[in-house]
């Protein structure tokens, strides 16, 4: 097998002396989706933010594409084509949406190409990058999100909640484009979701995080697994 892209192994992490993860541990391959689902406050987001450096790990090791980064802080950990959409609103309101696609790229090497890229996705991009982030609606916000995670071709894609508040169509249209890039770049992509069947589609694997401990995990194609999850979720 592969080298796994993300190797979380035994993690234990949170806040101050409130400990929000316990002993996780999961590992993403190369070109895989994996989906880490789970209720509101169970720690989904605490794990994304360990993995970039925003939150301390107390116990346990992170290691990227095969390197120790665990102690490493975020702005080091960000250099290393790895891109991240949380799941609060992190545009910058006052610049325009051109603007906020460069700062997705550490230079202005490829920023031609990629945004004739991703506004093939999502044209209306294309269409307003004089008009400042603030001004779009808030699914229309999201999709930037996006754009300005995908434009560099990352190697692995965090990818926080990003169907909360969409209509379907433009969750179904978001599946379609994260697995378009998955074909195209090998990227893998780590979705972290409460919408079961939005990450099913997406996903190869899964896991549901649960009070902060992995409860259950396996593969999407298990024809059990779906209707498990929901009833993971429901309890």
């Amino acid at each position: 097998m592969s080298q796994a892209v993300l190797d979380v192994a035994d993690l234990c992490s949170g806040y101050g002396e409130a400990m929000i993860l316990r002993n996780v541990s999961l590992a993403i391959r190369p070109g895989e989706i994996f989906a880490l689902l789970g209720k509101n406050g169970m720690g989904k987001s605490t794990l994304l933010k360990t993995v970039l450096g925003f939150v301390p790990a107390g116990k346990g090791s992170i290691r990227l594409f095969g390197e120790d980064i665990t102690a490493l802080p975020t702005h080091l950990i960000a250099r290393k084509a790895i891109a991240y959409t949380p799941q609060e609103q992190t545009l910058f309101q006052d610049l325009t949406v051109e603007e906020n696609l460069r700062l997705g790229l550490r230079d202005d090497r490829g920023f031609a190409e990629g945004l004739e890229r991703v506004s093939g996705y999502f044209p209306i991009v294309g269409k307003r990058l004089g008009q400042k982030a603030g001004t779009l609606s808030g699914g229309e916000q999201k999709m930037l999100i996006v754009c300005r995670a995908l434009l560099g071709t990352p190697r692995l894609v965090l990818i926080d909640e990003i169907s909360e508040g969409l209509q379907p169509s433009m969750i179904e249209r978001l599946a379609e484009i994260l697995l378009a890039e998955r074909a195209r770049t090998g990227m893998a992509i780590f979705v972290v979701e409460q919408n079961v069947p939005f990450a099913f589609s997406l996903a190869d694997r899964y896991a549901v995080l649960k009070i902060g401990e992995i409860a259950d995990s396996g593969t999407t194609g298990d024809a059990l697994a779906a209707s498990r999850v929901q009833e993971q979720l429901r309890v």
